[in-house]
């Protein structure tokens, strides 16, 4: 497929250097492009990369215009990555792709549950009893939706998603144990996206909430009871233990990790690999990482680590006999 710039620029706005009649043949980093693709600039620390790219065109901000003209076609905006983005968008509808059945017919749907006609379920997903999806989402392969869940509009999930499925609650009964029914469900907000093999639990009592324009990865695990505000975003493997509550516009590494029962409030931004073991409740970066080392000298740290709070026992005994001490002359 092909597009002219000066279509991008009529649909997206942006301020063009170049001809706009040239036709762009597809999209690219910097350093693969080829002399019939876009690309972009966005972290000044590869603004080195833009001599060097074979890029017909390169979408930059204001302060690289001159530099990215005098190698060829830009296109100026406020903020390359989000304007990529949006031409990325601007391609998938160009493409001509033949639309199949909106409900694939190895699909699983029970009678009761309510599908919106604008809606698109692929091969082997099961929608359970009760279960209501939205409009304009897409089910793509394998999703499963659990009874009495809700989808909301223009969401879409990936392959093997599960949604609804029962929360880990369990009581000791004489050491063994007692199944706690999961008699709630999972709501989701507009606009959400879930990848591939995430799973939201339903909640024990109330509803799992996962509000409006919230973005899961890949391999995800929604405890019971959680709730997430509007737009939050986390990467992979993250995991939530049941009742967390997280806030709006948060962001959450990779592989982090959070305990049951804790409120994370808006705004907090979550390093990858991070165990959050307490609330928190101003804004800001947190990051709760022991720091990589050659395995000997990890050891000997974790070592004395162990040992921290002896030490610190052992140096408030000994500021105490310090202060009970009379004072040398000498070190006045």
């Amino acid at each position: 497929m092909q597009l002219q710039l000066q279509a991008i620029i009529d649909a997206l706005g942006g301020e063009l250097h170049g001809d706009g009649r040239l036709t762009i043949e597809g999209l690219a980093s910097l350093e693969a492009a080829s002399p019939r693709q876009l690309s972009f600039l966005s972290n000044p620390r590869y603004q080195q990369q833009l001599g060097s790219t074979q890029a017909a065109c390169v979408i930059v901000a204001p302060q690289f215009r001159d530099a990215a003209a005098s190698r060829g076609a830009c296109i100026v905006a406020a903020d390359p990555y989000l304007y990529f983005a949006k031409v990325t968008q601007l391609w998938r509808k160009a493409q001509v792709v033949v639309p199949g059945p909106a409900i694939h017919p190895s699909a699983v749907i029970d009678p009761d549950a309510v599908i919106d006609p604008t809606a698109r379920i692929g091969p082997l997903c099961v929608v359970e009893r009760g279960a209501r999806i939205g409009a304009h989402t897409v089910l793509k392969s394998r999703v499963s939706v659990g009874e009495h869940c809700v989808i909301g509009d223009r969401c879409i999930l990936h392959p093997g998603v599960v949604i609804g499925a029962d929360g880990f609650g369990f009581a000791p009964n004489a050491g063994a144990w007692e199944k706690i029914e999961q008699l709630a469900a999972v709501t989701i907000g507009n606009d959400v996206e879930i990848g591939a093999n995430t799973c939201i639990d339903r909640g024990a009592l109330q509803d799992t909430v996962i509000e409006d324009g919230v973005k899961l990865d890949n391999l995800i695990q929604i405890g019971h009871n959680v709730r997430i505000g509007k737009h939050t975003a986390m990467a992979g493997c993250a995991a939530v233990a049941g009742s967390a509550t997280i806030g709006a516009h948060c962001t959450i590494g990779g592989r982090a990790g959070i305990l049951g029962h804790l409120t994370i409030v808006d705004n907090v931004h979550i390093s990858a690999t991070s165990l959050v073991t307490r609330s928190i409740l101003k804004p800001g970066h947190y990051t709760g990482v022991f720091p990589l080392d050659d395995n000997a000298t990890w050891e000997k740290n974790a070592a004395s680590l162990k040992q921290l709070y002896k030490m610190r026992e052992r140096l408030k005994a000994l500021e105490k006999a310090h202060d009970g001490a009379p004072v040398n002359k000498s070190e006045q």
